[in-house]
């Protein structure tokens, strides 16, 4: 064999371990834990090369092995390969009342989070300062794990190619690069991307959507209504990565004029400050509007969700006609929503889509609760490592 022969092959056994050791470590993550055996069976690989990659990644501190539980088994029980604990991900969710900052292990697992309340929307400096102070100030707790990036959820519309944010409008926002501000800011890489497009991504890896390869996911928040779509087992990002936007989907041609210049938009009829006056509350997290809401007894709030889940059936039905999903899921004050009321979402969607495309549709509440975009920024800022364990790895010990 000739060295150019060899030095081909070499490159082609390389690029194959290393696409067999994305794949074991992304399966290791969206599972929180398997067995080798598993492993073994579900790549495809033999034993003694599924044996061999784990052994890599286990040197490269992504997973861990442990002894199973061998209770009930019959034979020799196979070692359990889950995801190590010292990789990290940084997440980072700027709203119009607060920004959030999290720590997320491998396997979607939220470690701490921080909600920095600001009172106004934050300007751009304002956020990039927030989450690189809150950041520095768990420098001591963060020098104990290895940090693989920044991931950031921007209720906005972020071009998927450089994560400039092009319109973030109840930020005041526009074009403006916070992902380079930040990653300016901390040393880290840092990703964008619209904050409903990882939510479905972490619906649908971790939550409600786990092994629905067509569903929608709508987020309430107290900057508007955001949608993410998985189409055929893949998200569905458009040519620029705007695509989802169902907060702009016209549900009242009387209503009045969005911030976008159309009249009528979703999200300028189902709006969560609507419900906190009545509620008497000014500023609450999730938990505590949702407890509220729930809660209460007065009939005009009755009333108010009634008329927003009406607003809300309008699009879903838009959004069934168009897309035919198995599964919506609601996330945010959307969630909310329904808990309070489901049977009326439920019996006007049972009438207003065609009856061919509702018949396989159904309706739930995001799984992850509050931690959802926590978990969805941590999967943007895991995407690099996992595609490729072996470079990214070496690249942060250069």
């Amino acid at each position: 064999m000739t060295e150019s022969a060899q030095a081909g092959r070499g490159n082609s056994n390389d690029h194959v371990r290393r696409h067999n050791l994305s794949v074991i470590l992304g399966l290791v993550h969206r599972s929180r834990g398997l067995s080798r055996s598993q492993l073994t069976r579900q790549t495809g690989l033999n034993r003694s090369t599924v044996a061999a990659l784990v052994a890599e990644l286990v040197d490269r501190e992504l997973v861990v092995e442990a002894e199973p539980d061998s209770s009930n088994q019959v034979g020799r029980p196979s070692p359990m390969v889950r995801p190590h604990p010292r990789a990290v991900g940084i997440a980072i969710n700027p709203e119009i009342d607060a920004v959030t900052i999290g720590v997320i292990g491998l396997g979607g697992t939220v470690l701490r989070r921080i909600r920095q309340a600001t009172g106004h929307p934050p300007t751009v400096g304002e956020a990039v300062g927030i989450s690189a102070g809150a950041i520095e100030a768990m420098r001591g707790e963060l020098d104990s794990y290895s940090i693989v990036g920044i991931g950031v959820a921007v209720p906005g519309l972020v071009r998927t190619q450089d994560g400039l944010v092009r319109l973030a409008p109840h930020l005041g926002w526009e074009d403006e690069p916070f992902a380079d501000l930040l990653r300016e800011a901390t040393g880290y890489p840092v990703l964008a991307a619209n904050d409903a497009h990882l939510g479905v991504l972490a619906e649908s890896t971790f939550g409600a959507g786990r092994g629905v390869t067509d569903m929608i996911y709508l987020n309430g928040g107290a900057s508007g209504i955001g949608g993410g779509i998985i189409a055929a087992g893949s998200p569905l990002g458009g040519v620029a990565g705007y695509a989802g936007e169902l907060g702009h989907t016209q549900v009242n041609s009387a209503g009045i004029v969005c911030h976008c210049g159309a009249v009528g938009c979703l999200e300028t009829e189902v709006r969560r400050e609507r419900l906190l006056a009545l509620l008497g509350l000014t500023d609450a997290d999730a938990d505590q509007f949702e407890a509220a809401l729930v809660a209460s007894t007065d009939p005009a709030v009755l009333d108010e969700v009634h008329r927003q889940l009406g607003f809300l059936a309008v699009a879903l039905r838009n959004a069934i006609n168009t897309l035919n999903p198995e599964l919506i899921v609601l996330g945010g004050f959307l969630g909310s929503l329904y808990e309070v009321a489901p049977e009326h979402l439920d019996e006007l969607l049972a009438t207003q889509p065609l009856k061919a495309s509702r018949e396989s549709v159904r309706v739930t509440r995001a799984e992850l609760g509050h931690d959802l975009l926590m978990i969805g920024a941590g999967e943007l800022a895991f995407e690099p490592l996992i595609a490729d364990p072996a470079g990214f790895a070496l690249a942060q010990r250069e």
